[in-house]
């Protein structure tokens, strides 16, 4: 494995979230690599917006939906202490903008929830199918157990206390 320099959490606020977020933080860790987020909205309406349109984070808008979505990358990118410009809310369809924005970013490593469907389900496809697919780097595909915890905590430094 080489080492990884740019890792990209595909975030989607599902309640296996922290999951994904705690692999990605822990490897992020080891490699000392540079950690981004993205989410990708795609089943909220935007009106008059093209998809694979990057949302503006610092613009309010009268959308409550939209606002209720980037309040959440906000505390998440807060708590990952993720830079403002390493923050992406996009507009589309999650796999392709998800593969885009890695290639655009020069990013290494994906890091993405996954179900491990079977059946019917798989040949339909899924995000993490689509991006393990498509994209030109790394993807590690992390498997979502329905038993997931909803309140554990997103980093290893959280589950620690502030003295890790």
């Amino acid at each position: 494995m080489d080492n990884y320099h740019h890792i990209l959490i595909a975030l989607d606020f599902s309640e296996h979230g922290n999951h994904v977020i705690r692999k990605a933080t822990h490897l992020a860790r080891i490699f000392r690599a540079k950690l981004s987020i993205i989410h990708v909205l795609d089943n909220i309406p935007m009106p008059d917006t093209a998809y694979g349109t990057v949302i503006p984070l610092n613009e309010r808008s009268t959308y409550e939906l939209l606002e209720t979505e980037k309040s959440k990358l906000k505390q998440i990118g807060d708590q990952l202490e993720v830079d403002a410009e390493c923050r992406w809310m996009v507009w589309g369809v999650p796999g392709k903008e998800i593969v885009r924005l890695a290639e655009q970013e020069h990013m290494d490593l994906i890091v993405i929830g996954s179900h491990g469907r079977h059946g019917l389900a798989l040949l339909l496809g899924s995000t993490a199918s689509d991006v393990l697919h498509h994209a030109k780097c790394d993807v590690m595909a992390i498997r979502l157990q329905d038993e997931a915890a909803e309140d554990e905590p997103l980093t290893e430094k959280a589950a620690l206390g502030s003295s890790a």
